[in-house]
């Protein structure tokens, strides 16, 4: 079932999750209507071949074509303009940056695919488990449910009151009119009249009393409920997009604490409605200790009260800042490259369309600037907010803010307390309400979370660790002076956030056991147990780990690049165990099969290697291993690893080349393993096209990997031949030596054999 089709079956929550992921750089529009072409190509492959990204941006510009054409035989005219402004919209963007469109749409799909996978595990576990957040929002939905019914209440009291009123009114002036025409009634008769009045005017006294004090409790509930929302769930929200901008669970229910400030938003005017009410009412009709002439000033700066509570905190950025060429790496901006920021007004009411002008500033609140740098912003720093370009919701965008350094006389690194990628930095947002019918005048403010700048892309990496360190350890948006005393972490929270780097970039986090090897390069074995073991800001980042010459996260950076760039499938499919010692590896193969091997991370590359190291056994049966100098980005970037795995050689001057690598740990075979993955499997691979041969002057050639070994080891662990050694040897020796030298290596392939039959009989 295509995934956007299944995505559109899930429930509302979910959906919402899946609506953060476009804006309009990229609408949900063309996911809607491109979907299944979207879906059929391997946006990740785009990524890293800009020639192929053109080829991709133009055939999509082709589809929107296509669309617009079945519009136009609909006579669809709105769907028509709609295409026509996305495109030319895509055209701007990415007509000369058809990566960074690449790069949205795998990001999406990536997401996506979490979004449903979290949809099926909690479908799988029935809902048998309810989260303590979800009662928690059900308590919220449960408050506002009920504040919204008695607000309808006070309503039809207040309706009910104004009618009782008018018709107590109409019978006070009707006696008074009939006893001054004096027209036969007696005495008695007028006695009793006054007293039908008299109890008229206290039941009214009495629905004047209820309405006042109903309105009074309606107000208590809702200062109740807007504290929760300002105090409890606005901070769990911006804690849970924290969480989000460093790899963790998508953030969601935006949508959810829009919905709640805004019905708070809405009662709270339909209270000041009805004081306003309530005083037309006294001005018709009033006595001494009225409850109206009593409470009104009350009822009404309460109101006030809490309805400019509520709109001060409603102010959020939705989307932290980030650059669009890093969309995985928010908070870290370089200068003099453009970057987005979203924010959002909770409460969506139609009076304020259109009402709030948002500005955006640069370090507003940094009171000493003294020993940091000074930027300026470029681009237009000021939006009008609106309902129209944010799917409904109130919202601004900021699409081209650039960062430019102000330059300083002097030396500008004279009592600089920290270096670049230390230094916090956050940016600020003003706007004002002012509606004068409405009596409102609320000055407006928010901040991002502290961003690092950044002035060169090899300072990413570091520029990186820190947003990760304070997102970990600090929900403090203004303490900027965070590295100047950074503290420790525990180990039970870095671990995590180290699963959420691969994670959030890959299909799979790390498990326990890849857990405990990083444990040991950080905490040493007899600590990586412990999960309150406190890691140092400087161990992780800026000391050399062990003997090695570059910090710890550096190396894991390594790591992440070399698999999005060249080991991704393999890493998804579990096909690499990657963080293992070296001692956990031989422990591992030791019971193994001869060929076996296992995959790991290079320990001594700080730009991300990958090697495999395999078991053999000598003639007394005692295991062997080797290990191949590990493969870096240049050796992947001119042979895949599967390739290189179907390839790999190892020879001794004058004697055979043979195939060591034959299982996968634990005992897969090689080819079940990475077939699928060969740019041309063996077993395809056509002959040679002499005329074409003839014609170009040139041979075909691949390239292969072979490790030289001493004799000795050829003759001690002979290999048998595969069909493809054996077609190489026939071209080389041909027909009639080919059965002699088979013969001579018969014994030691017997032999190997033998032996791993034997392995796989004990195990």
């Amino acid at each position: 079932m295509a995934q956007w089709y299944q995505l559109q079956m899930l429930d509302c929550k979910y959906l919402e999750q899946v609506d953060q992921l476009y804006d309009d750089s990229f609408p949900m529009d063309i996911r809607q209507y491109l979907s299944k072409w979207i879906e059929s190509i391997d946006w990740e492959a785009v990524v890293y071949n800009d020639s192929l990204a053109t080829v991709r941006f133009h055939e999509l510009l082709s589809q929107l074509d296509d669309q617009h054409s079945r519009f136009a035989l609909e006579n669809n005219f709105l769907l028509q303009h709609n295409i026509r402004k996305i495109k030319r919209n895509l055209q701007d963007r990415f007509q000369e940056d058809a990566v960074h469109m690449a790069m949205i749409i795998t990001r999406n799909l990536k997401e996506e695919q979490k979004i449903l996978e979290i949809a099926k595990r909690a479908e799988l576990e029935g809902g048998t488990t309810v989260s303590a957040m979800v009662v928690e929002k059900q308590k919220v939905d449960s408050k506002v449910k009920e504040i919204k019914e008695k607000v309808q209440s006070a309503d039809q009291n207040i309706k009910s009151l104004e009618d009782q009123q008018e018709e107590y009114d109409f019978k006070v002036n009707t006696f008074k009119s009939t006893e001054n025409e004096k027209n036969g009634m007696t005495a008695k008769e007028l006695e009793l009249e006054k007293m039908r009045l008299s109890r008229m005017c206290l039941e009214l006294k009495a629905k004047r009393q209820d309405a006042v004090a109903k309105l009074v409790e309606l107000l208590s509930l809702i200062q109740g409920l807007v504290s929760d929302l300002v105090s409890d769930e606005l901070p769990e929200w911006k804690q849970r997009q924290q969480i989000a901008c460093i790899g963790g669970p998508p953030n969601a229910c935006v949508d959810q604490l829009q919905n709640w400030f805004t019905a708070v938003a809405e009662s709270l005017q339909q209270v000041r409605q009805h004081v306003k009410k309530l005083q037309q009412l006294e001005q018709m009709f009033t006595y001494d200790s009225d409850p109206i002439t009593q409470k009104k000033a009350f009822l009404e700066a309460r109101a006030m009260e809490l309805l400019k509570n509520l709109l001060s905190n409603s102010l959020v950025v939705e989307r932290q800042p980030c650059m669009p060429t890093h969309p995985q790496r928010p908070l870290v901006l370089k200068t003099g490259v453009q970057f987005t920021v979203k924010l959002r007004f909770l409460v969506k009411l139609p009076e304020f369309n259109y009402q709030l002008k948002v500005k955006a500033l640069f370090d507003k609140d940094v009171t000493d600037k003294k020993g940091i740098r000074k930027f300026n912003i470029l681009g237009t720093n000021s939006k009008v907010m609106n309902m129209e370009e944010s799917n409904g919701s109130l919202a601004a965008e900021f699409r081209h803010l650039q960062l430019k350094e102000q330059k300083i006389a002097g030396n500008k690194h004279n009592e600089v307390p920290l270096i670049v990628t230390e230094e916090l930095h956050s940016l600020n947002f003003e706007s004002a309400l002012q509606l004068n019918q409405t009596g409102l005048d609320i000055q407006l403010e928010a901040s991002s979370l502290p961003v690092v700048v950044i002035s060169n892309v090899c300072q990413l990496p570091s520029g990186w660790a820190s947003i990760l360190w304070y997102n970990m350890l600090s929900t403090e948006p203004k303490n900027l002076k965070f590295f100047l005393s950074p503290p420790a972490a525990k180990w039970s929270a870095l671990s995590e956030v180290l699963s959420w780097q691969f994670s959030s970039v890959t299909k799979r986090g790390l498990n326990h056991e890849q857990l405990n090897m990083l444990a040991d390069k950080l905490l040493g074995a007899k600590a990586k147990r412990n999960p309150e073991g406190l890691i140092p800001w400087t161990k992780f980042c800026k000391q050399s780990a062990a003997e090695k010459a570059f910090p710890f996260w550096l190396w894991i950076e390594g790591i992440l690049d070399v698999i999005k760039r060249h080991l991704l499938p393999l890493w998804n499919d579990g096909a690499i165990m990657g963080f293992i010692s070296k001692e956990r590896e031989k422990h591992l193969l030791s019971d193994q099969c001869p060929g076996t091997f296992l995959l790991r991370f290079s320990e001594s590359s700080r730009e991300g290697a990958v090697t495999f190291t395999w078991i053999e056994h000598d003639v007394h049966g005692k295991p062997i291993y080797h290990s191949v100098e590990p493969y870096g980005k240049k050796e992947l970037s001119a042979v895949t690893l599967p390739d290189i795995i179907r390839t790999y050689k190892v020879m001794a001057p004058d004697n055979i080349p043979e195939h060591p690598l034959r299982f996968l740990y634990p005992r897969i075979p090689k080819e079940k393993a990475f077939g699928k993955y060969y740019t041309k499997p063996a077993e395809t691979q056509e002959p040679m096209d002499v005329e074409n041969h003839v014609r170009s002057g040139y041979m075909k050639t691949e390239l292969i990997s072979v490790s030289e070994v001493h004799p000795s080891r050829m003759q001690d662990n002979m290999m048998p031949m595969s069909p493809d050694d054996y077609k190489a040897l026939e071209q080389v020796v041909g027909h009639r030596d080919i059965d002699a030298l088979t013969n001579n290596l018969l014994g030691y392939a017997q032999f190997d054999a033998e032996m791993c039959t034997d392995f796989e009989n004990e195990n």
